[in-house]
C-alpha cells in the first residue's frame, strides 16, 4: 500500500521534500497544501527583482530550464498534487489527519497522512506603530507584496523611501530602491549599527560609509515613533530624532516563525517560538518533520539552538526530509551562521559567531582585524579585503570570520572555506595552514584567511598588542592631553604631512630607519605604531621587543580607519 505524505506549505521547503520523496519512492502518494496561489519562488531573489535585476517575478518561480513552477508543473514534471487556495486549520495527530479549508470557497474537507510535514515558514513582524496600516507601507512577506512594490517604483510614484531596519533584507531593498529607481532612500534601524548581530560594528560602520557614499542615508541608535499619514496615505516617518518624508516605506524589522499550527497541535516548541526538531527533522511526533523558517536548529558553533530563517537552508532541510520519508535514513547537524548580502559595488560576508555575539555568550574572545589584496599585491585589478577574525583566548579555537570586500567571488570563497569546516572547531593553527587554491589572478600566495590566523595567534601569543580604531580614535581624540606618541612607520612621503599637522603628537620614522632612530623614541609614553595596514607597525614592534619601549599596533593601519571614514 502507498504510503501517504501530506505537505504544508509550498514555498521553498515542501516543493524540495516532496520531489526528493517522490524520486526515491515512486509509490508514495504526496500532496502538498499552500494557501497562497503562488507557490515554490526564491523569495530571497525579491529584492532583486525589485531592482531590476531580475526582470519580470516569474523569474523568480522559473526552473533553470525556463518551466514555471505552478500546481500542473509539479503534477506534469514530479509526479505530486498540488493543491494551492488551500488552508491548513487543524492537525489531529491521534487519528493522523489534517482539517484543510479552500480559501476562495471556505469549504472544508479532512486529509489523512502517514507522514505530515511542515513547511509552514515565517511572517514578518509589523510592529505596533501609530499609522502602520497606511497605505504606501510594506512588509517584505510575499511575491505579492514585491510586485505592488515595483509596480509604484517603475509608475514614478516614490521619490523617497524609508526603510526600517538595518538587517539584510532591508539593506538589500534600500539597494533596490536607490540603484535602479533612483529613490531618496533612508535607513532607519534601532541597534547602534546596521547588521546587528550579524557583524562586529567596525566592519558594519565600513557597510554604513559605502550605502552613503552611493546615496543611501542611515540612521543608527534611533527607533520610529509613528507614520505622518494624510488621505490614509503615508507621507513621512517620525522618529524619537527627526521626521522623514516618505512616499514608500519598508518594514524590515525580522520575522517569526509560523508554528502556531504545530503549536496547536502539541508539538515541542523552542525558545525562539520555532519548531523543536531533531537531527533528521522530525518533530517530537516522528510522524510529523518540519523544516525551514518555521523551525529551530543547533548552532554548532555557539550550542544550543538557534533561528536561521535562509531559504538555502530551508532547501538542504528538505531534501533531508524527503530522503527520510523514503526510508532512506540522512541527517541535517545544524547551522554555524552564514549569510553574505550584496551592497551595491561591495558584499559582507559573515561566518560563525561576532566577537559582540561570542561574548555575550560567555566566550572569552578577541578579534584579529587584517587589511589584504583579494589577489597577488603585484596583479593588477586587485581590490581591498577587510576581514576580521574571533578566537577564543585560552583554545585558540576560531569561532568566526567576516568581512567587506569588492562584489565579486573572493570574499565569499574566503568566508566559504572557513563555514565549510567550522562544525569541526578548527584552531588558528589549523586556519594558518588551510589551503587555497593559488594563482596570482586569484590569491596571494599567503591567503588573507592564513593572514587572519596567524594575526591571531601573534595576538593570542603577545607578540602583536594591538588596538581596534575605536581604541585608536579615543586616544588620537584625547592625543593633548595624554602620554601617547603616535609613531607613522611609513615613508616620509606619506608620514611627514601629519608629522607637520599634528607636531608632537606624531613622529614619522620609517621602518628602514627604526633602528637606526630608536634614540628618537620615549621611554615614558605609550608608542602607537601605525602603517597602512597594520603589517609594516607589526615589523616595527617586533624590532622594539627588546627595547622595553610600551608599543601597540593599530589593527588594519590608515586603510582601515580610512575605511569607516576616519581621514587623519
Amino acid at each position: 500500500m502507498s504510503q501517504k505524505i501530506l505537505i504544508i506549505g509550498g514555498v521553498a521547503l515542501g516543493p524540495k521534500a516532496a520531489s526528493r520523496a517522490i524520486r526515491l519512492d515512486p509509490t508514495a502518494e504526496i500532496t502538498l497544501i499552500d494557501q497562497d496561489s503562488v507557490i515554490s519562488y526564491g523569495g530571497c531573489g525579491i529584492p532583486y527583482y525589485v531592482c531590476g535585476d531580475v526582470a519580470e517575478a516569474e523569474g523568480l518561480r522559473s526552473t533553470s530550464f525556463h518551466s514555471l513552477r505552478d500546481a500542473d508543473y509539479f503534477a506534469r514534471e514530479k509526479g505530486f498534487a498540488v493543491r494551492t487556495g488551500t488552508r491548513a486549520l487543524k492537525i489531529d495527530r491521534q487519528k493522523k489527519q489534517v482539517l484543510i479549508k479552500d480559501v476562495n470557497s471556505g469549504r472544508e474537507e479532512i486529509l489523512p497522512y502517514d507522514k505530515l510535514v511542515l513547511a509552514t515558514g515565517s511572517s514578518p513582524f509589523t510592529p505596533p506603530i501609530p499609522g502602520v496600516e497606511a497605505d504606501g507601507i510594506f512588509t517584505i512577506s510575499d511575491i505579492h507584496k514585491a510586485v505592488a512594490i515595483k509596480e509604484r517604483l517603475s509608475q514614478g510614484r516614490v521619490g523617497r523611501a524609508v526603510v526600517l531596519g538595518g538587517g539584510a533584507i532591508g539593506l538589500e531593498m534600500a539597494e533596490a530602491m536607490a540603484d535602479l529607481w533612483g529613490a531618496e532612500t533612508t535607513v532607519v534601524e534601532m541597534m547602534d549599527q546596521i547588521l546587528p548581530r550579524l557583524i562586529d560594528k567596525n566592519i558594519a560602520l565600513m557597510a554604513q560609509r559605502h550605502l552613503e557614499e552611493k546615496g543611501v542615508a542611515a540612521y543608527t541608535s534611533e527607533r520610529a515613533t509613528s507614520f505622518c499619514v494624510e488621505d490614509g496615505k503615508v507621507t513621512g516617518v517620525k522618529t524619537d530624532k527627526r521626521t522623514i518624508a516618505a512616499d514608500l516605506v519598508i518594514l524590515a524589522v525580522g520575522v517569526r516563525p509560523n508554528s502556531g499550527l504545530a503549536r496547536e497541535a502539541g508539538l515541542a516548541i523552542g525558545s525562539f517560538g520555532g519548531i523543536v526538531v531533531n537531527r533528521r527533522m522530525q518533530t517530537s511526533d516522528p510522524n510529523i518533520y518540519a523544516g525551514g523558517d518555521c523551525v529551530e536548529m543547533p548552532d554548532l558553533v555557539a550550542g544550543g539552538s538557534t533561528y536561521a530563517p535562509m531559504g538555502s537552508l530551508a532547501n538542504r532541510q528538505g531534501r533531508v526530509i524527503g530522503s527520510n520519508l523514503a526510508g532512506k535514513p540522512e541527517t541535517f547537524d545544524g547551522v554555524v551562521g552564514s549569510f553574505i548580502i550584496k551592497l551595491f559595488d561591495n558584499c559582507v560576508s559573515k561566518t560563525g559567531l561576532s566577537l559582540e555575539a561570542a561574548k555575550s555568550l560567555g566566550f572569552d574572545a578577541l578579534a584579529a582585524f587584517v587589511v589584504q589584496a583579494d589577489k597577488a599585491h603585484f596583479y593588477p585589478d586587485s581590490s581591498m579585503l577587510y576581514m576580521q577574525m574571533v578566537v577564543e583566548k585560552g583554545t585558540q579555537r576560531v569561532l568566526g570570520v567576516q568581512g567587506i570586500g569588492p562584489n565579486n567571488s573572493s570574499l565569499l570563497a574566503r568566508i566559504g572555506a572557513v563555514a565549510g569546516i567550522l562544525k569541526y572547531r578548527p584552531t588558528v593553527q589549523d586556519i594558518a595552514n588551510l589551503e587555497f587554491p593559488y594563482a596570482p589572478p586569484f590569491a596571494a600566495a599567503m591567503d588573507i584567511i592564513n593572514v587572519l590566523a596567524n594575526t591571531a595567534q601573534n595576538i593570542l601569543e603577545g607578540r602583536n598588542r594591538v588596538i581596534n580604531q575605536d581604541e585608536f580614535m579615543e586616544r588620537f581624540t584625547n592625543r593633548g592631553a595624554s602620554n601617547t606618541l603616535f609613531v607613522d612607520v611609513r615613508a616620509a612621503a606619506q608620514g611627514e604631512p601629519l608629522m607637520a599637522k599634528y607636531g608632537p603628537h606624531w613622529l614619522n620614522i620609517p621602518n628602514n630607519e627604526l633602528r637606526q632612530r630608536l634614540d628618537e623614541l620615549p621611554a615614558d609614553r605609550e608608542i602607537v605604531l601605525v602603517c597602512n595596514a597594520g603589517s609594516r607597525s607589526y615589523d616595527a614592534m617586533c624590532m622594539l621587543q627588546s627595547s622595553s619601549k610600551n608599543t601597540v599596533n593599530l589593527q588594519g593601519g590608515i586603510g582601515g580607519l580610512k575605511r569607516v571614514g576616519i581621514i587623519l
